[in-house]
């Protein structure tokens, strides 16, 4: 039995065809547009949706939306996926770190959005109603903003919808990174979406503005491997990765603005109570000490010198 025909917006795709188009919709009276691919397979099967560009400054993420959205054909899919390669496009366009300019919020803090909101929260309440509910399966791609630093990691939320989280844990481990976090971030995509009964993850790989072939990679080669998994598309059931399940998403914040003087690298192994750096003045007066809440390992950590008052200096994974 053939897929139905795919819809998001304005643009559709029937079975068997690819269709590369913008939906335009209003965000406080004024146009937004959202690029997007519509993939629909010949044979039934899954609903997949990819994000990327939420933060849009983690390019690695972005790289690997636009690459599997160029790249699908439906010839070769069984199912059908929705890519959106760059959710927050006026922070894509002025390299905006965190926020949407339109109003100064977190796009990944607001999901699943407000019709009567602010313009990220109208945003998010589009994209959550007309992409990410159509999902059976969600994958919101990330990485360090322009400013971090990280290792790769998987992110999946316990929703308390036991079959839901029992699929979202094994997209996880499927999807190939070491790492995998169980953490709930309010407002997030992947938290709103697995509330809304889709199982869902958030991938971490790249970040400080670059986007080489190693990270981009990471990020694609989880997607085929989730794909082959659910067998979408042609290949073997992937191999099994060893991975380190940390239950722990333990973020120490900056309470000034200041200079950031991280004391440990990326990636290392901390103990509770260690000296992970601190936050200086301008005659280098010591304003904050960030102590580790936990042992663990830094995930991800801030690398500008600046630092501003509630900023993120750096995440423990335990």
């Amino acid at each position: 039995m053939p897929n139905e025909k795919l819809q998001v917006g304005s643009l559709a795709a029937g079975p068997g065809e690819k269709r590369y188009g913008v939906n335009e919709f209003a965000v406080q009276g004024q146009p937004y547009q959202l690029p997007m691919w519509l993939i629909n397979g010949r044979a039934e099967g899954p609903t997949l949706v990819v994000t990327g560009g939420v933060h849009a400054a983690e390019y690695a993420s972005i790289a690997a939306a636009l690459d599997l959205g160029r790249s699908l054909d439906p010839a070769n899919l069984r199912g059908r996926v929705i890519v959106v390669p760059v959710m927050n496009m006026p922070a894509f366009t002025a390299r905006s770190i965190y926020v949407c300019p339109l109003d100064g919020k977190n796009l990944n803090r607001v999901f699943p959005g407000d019709v009567h909101g602010t313009a990220s929260e109208q945003i998010a309440a589009w994209v959550f109603t007309n992409v990410i509910a159509q999902a059976n399966y969600y994958v919101d791609l990330h990485g360090g903003d322009l400013v971090e630093a990280l290792v790769p990691f998987t992110i999946f939320f316990r929703s308390g919808d036991a079959n839901v989280d029992q699929v979202s844990l094994e997209m996880a481990k499927v999807f190939g990174i070491h790492y995998l976090v169980c953490s709930e971030t309010p407002g997030s995509t992947f938290c709103a979406a697995a509330r809304g009964g889709i199982p869902s993850i958030l991938a971490e790989s790249g970040g400080q503005g670059i986007w080489t072939p190693e990270d981009v990679g990471l990020h694609t080669n989880g997607l085929h491997r989730l794909m082959r998994h659910l067998e979408m598309i042609p290949g073997a059931a992937p191999e099994r990765v060893p991975f380190t399940l940390l239950e722990q998403f333990l973020w120490l914040r900056s309470d000034h603005d200041g200079f950031w003087y991280p004391a440990v690298p990326v990636g290392e192994a901390v103990k509770k109570g260690q000296d992970l750096g601190c936050v200086k003045d301008v005659e280098g007066h010591v304003l904050q000490t960030a102590i580790s809440p936990a042992d663990g390992r830094v995930l991800f950590i801030v690398s500008s010198l600046a630092i501003n008052r509630t900023d993120p200096l750096l995440a423990v994974g335990a």
